[in-house]
This record gives structure tokens, sequence and C-alpha cells, in this order.
């Protein structure tokens, strides 16, 4: 049995189908409120904040999957967060399940370091903060030998359908949309972005591969590109030409005066005004026939997928 902690969101979804494909059909989704995604998923709703009920979802499980995401909301992440991966800890060790926990980038120095698995953490903000625990949690696991686990860690997803993230919203959602491009701080500085379908690819390799564990893995991504060079692509594939609008920090302090958003937002905009290179060579040298999906290729599947809906 593998099982999905957080099935509902875009790395979940996309997850389940792939263990499916290409791994195992005996799949639970676990949630508030789980969907089937195929035909023979287990569905179990549950409150992770709640160990009994953390417990019972897992139990049975082989391997459990933690792609749980919370809104963008500081204090409900400060408040569940990491109790919710307290849970999941305890629920593994007490059935002796494996746990493959996918990570963000938030807790990494915001500036313009290449980012590599042996980065330090230096978080700058309550949510990176909080992030920054978590991922502390699972390391001081690894190395007391006292959980069977490997931390996945991804930058800035982009990708199709409800994909959620600042460069889906503020691009790609637009161009569907016929609306102004925005981007944010800077339209030169390299970003690094994931395809989610990769993401999710990615994770249910690593999770099928005994060896990865009890490491820190950065899952693949395209080389670095900047927004100018993502709107490029995106002109020639629809041969047709945006109007750019680039948003300050300073706005979005202002912003952040009158709406939540911008606040929940703020923290983040650093990683906006330097070079952002994630690096995942080592995944690239462990699994070199894994393709990776190029940025032409994403936005080509984003487009098209939005122009159907």
């Amino acid at each position: 049995m593998q099982t999905i902690l957080g099935s509902n969101g875009q790395i979940g979804h996309e997850l389940a189908r792939e263990l499916y494909k290409n791994y195992t059909k005996n799949i639970r989704l676990v949630s508030r409120n789980p969907k089937k995604i195929n035909p023979t998923d287990q569905v179990r709703p549950a409150d992770l904040s709640s160990y009994e009920q953390t417990l019972a979802s897992l139990n049975g499980s082989d391997i459990v999957y933690f792609t749980v995401g919370l809104p963008m909301d500081t204090e409900l992440w400060e408040n569940q967060f990491e109790i919710i991966l307290q849970n999941v800890i305890k629920a593994c060790k007490s059935i002796n399940s494996k746990l493959v926990y996918f990570d963000n980038t938030y807790m990494y120095p915001k500036n313009d370091v290449p980012q590599t698995e042996l980065t330090e953490f230096r978080p700058e903000g309550r949510k990176s903060t909080v992030r920054a625990r978590m991922a502390n949690m699972l390391l001081n696991e690894i190395k007391l030998g006292t959980l069977n686990c490997v931390i996945c860690r991804a930058p800035e997803f982009y990708g199709p359908n409800k994909t959620q993230s600042i460069t889906n919203t503020m691009l790609f959602d637009n161009v569907l949309q016929h609306k102004r491009l925005i981007v944010p701080i800077s339209k030169t500085t390299k970003r690094t972005l994931i395809w989610t379908p990769d993401a999710s690819r990615a994770l249910a390799l690593i999770g099928n591969t005994s060896s990865t564990y009890q490491q820190t893995w950065h899952l693949p991504c395209a080389p670095s590109a900047s927004y100018n060079e993502l709107i490029n692509i995106t002109e020639t594939i629809t041969h047709e030409k945006y109007s750019v609008f680039t948003v300050k920090k300073w706005l979005f302090k202002l912003g952040a005066i009158f709406n939540s958003k911008f606040r929940e937002l703020e923290e983040l905009l650093p990683r906006y005004q330097y070079d952002n290179i994630f690096e995942s060579n080592k995944f690239q040298e462990q699994f070199p026939s894994f393709e990776i999906t190029t940025y032409k290729q994403g936005i080509q599947s984003i487009l098209t997928a939005g122009q159907t809906e």
C-alpha cells in the first residue's frame, strides 16, 4: 500500500496517476475530503492534526508521501504544520512505513548562490522558519536512524490545470485570459521553475528506489530562465506580443498594507531580486534517463490545456 497525504493538491493528484501507471494499483488517498483519482484508489478522510486520525489513515502503508499543503496563512502554518508532520512521523514509526517528504526552498538563503542539497538553511520570515523546522525534524530522524525517510525538494511550481504559483497566476493565467502579464520585481533575474508533473514523477521514482532513502534530493528542473525568456517562449508559441507590467518591491509592500494576500507573499519577494539557481545534478546523475520537460514543452501544455477548459 502506498499512501498520499494531501492528495487533492496538484502534486498529490499527479503523483497518484504516476504511481497507478507505473508502480502500484494499491493506493490510498488521504485529505480532509479526498476524491478518487484512479479506479482502484482507496479514499480516507482525515484531519492530520489529530494523531489518532493520522495513524488510522496510514495503517497498512508501506510508503507514505507527504504532499500536504496549507493555505498561505502564516498563523495557520505556525499552529498546524509542525503538529501535522510530528503526527505523520510518529505514525510512520509505529507502522514501520517509509516516508517520502515533499519540501520547498523557503528555508534557503535568498541570494544568487546556486542551491544544492548541501545548501545551509537561513530562513527569513515566519513561513520560512516553519519550513526549516519541519525539514530539520526529518534530518534529525535521518541522523538518528529512527525513521526510513527521504526529503525531496522543489523550487517554485509551474504546470497545468490548477497548479498554484506566482508565475502561473501572474504570467500564464493572464495569457489565457488575454490580460497584461505581470512580473514580480525583475524581468531579467533567473528563475528555476519545476514542471509539476516532473516533480510528481520524480517523487514516485525516488519513493520506489530503496537506495535513495536517508538523503535529500533536489527534484529535476530545466535550466534556469528569466521572465523575459519565458515571455519570449510564450510569444513564439502563440505568435502574439504581450504587454508586461513589472511590480516593483515597493508596490508589493504598499499592497501588503491593505491586502492580506500581498502580506503573505511579502517574505518571498527577496528571492525574485536575485538569480535563483536550483541545481538538480545529483538526481540527473542518479537517473540519467529521466526526461525533464523543457519550458517550451511545459508552456505549450499549459496553453493547450487552458484553451480546452
